[in-house]
């Protein structure tokens, strides 16, 4: 087993998984601290990196595309004092580190680990129930159920409506994005035959964040939905429709040779499609990659 202790907590790999377990130092965030210990399966991992700096260097580790639902649903967008997948390691240990990262990349290379995305979750995301509160609500989930519950600071009209219930068979997304400068920050629900572009502050489904402390625990919230609904691979292949099939041909000696350019061009036609839903913000990035690679892989 390699293992690396630090006051930003402890790393262990057993040849199978990584255990990381946050530290109980007073500079670890309250989100890695409400994380709790995360058990990362080898086929998860596309990579581990070590950093070395004068005085501490760090830890990181990439996860296969699809394969965390908290990274789906915060986009990436965990700042470093609450990414799980960093860790601070003193100047002292550096060796120790850097044998830490030789013995996971030994393991990926022996197992033949693809670092290619996944069609299906490896994580579980966070247990339920569980509630948070920041900005200007707060959200309970417990597993079939969303309550979004408002506080003094919210805006009148959106109070006004009372608490909302979400049933998890009517989300259709969630998000999580952190404010940033002087943009305000959420946690937003999609759901279906409600959609809404009304900016966090009046969206009865969403929840304004203003980028204290306690915003990020809202992530805890939105990875825990996002770990129950459709995986989004298995989503946006489902949403695209087949390729239009063009009428029937004369069975001349130039058919075959006909009928496999008009399949291109039906084709080249969708992935025009697709960049336009794309560009008009109806497919997200990782929705419009997977329904071109599916587009791709027919021609």
């Amino acid at each position: 087993m390699a293992e690396i202790l630090q006051k930003d907590g402890s790393w262990a790999f057993d040849g199978d998984a990584l255990r990381l377990t946050p530290g109980r130092d007073k500079n670890v965030s309250l989100f890695r601290k409400a994380l709790g210990e995360l058990v990362v399966p080898l086929g998860a991992l596309a990579g581990i990196s070590f950093e070395q700096g004068r005085k501490t260097g760090r830890l990181r580790l990439r996860l296969r595309d699809g394969a965390d639902p908290l990274l789906h649903a915060t986009g990436g967008r965990l700042t470093e004092p609450h990414d799980p997948y960093q860790l601070i390691v003193e100047s002292d240990r550096y060796g120790v580190a850097e044998y830490f990262v030789e013995e996971v990349r030994n393991a990926l290379l022996l197992d033949e680990v693809p670092s290619d995305p996944v069609d299906a979750y490896l994580l579980p995301g966070p247990a339920v129930p569980l509630s948070a509160a920041a900005g200007d609500g707060s959200a309970h989930f417990d597993g079939e159920h969303v309550r979004l519950e408002w506080n003094w600071k919210t805006e009148d009209a959106k109070a006004a409506a009372g608490a909302r219930t979400l049933a998890l068979a009517d989300i259709t997304a969630v998000e999580w994005q952190p404010a940033v400068g002087l943009d305000n920050g959420h946690l937003r629900f999609t759901v279906r035959n409600a959609s809404t572009k009304a900016p966090p502050k009046y969206d009865p489904n969403s929840v304004e964040l203003w980028g204290f402390k306690k915003d990020p625990l809202m992530a805890l919230v939105a990875a825990a939905v996002q770990a129950r609904l459709p995986h989004p691979a298995k989503a946006a292949v489902t949403d695209v429709p087949p390729p239009e099939r063009e009428p029937a041909r004369a069975a001349v000696p130039a058919a075959v040779p006909a009928a496999v350019e008009d399949a291109h061009d039906a084709l080249l036609r969708r992935l025009r499609e697709l960049g336009e839903l794309h560009r008009t913000g109806v497919l997200t990035d990782e929705e419009f990659a997977l329904a071109k690679q599916a587009v791709l892989r027919r021609m």
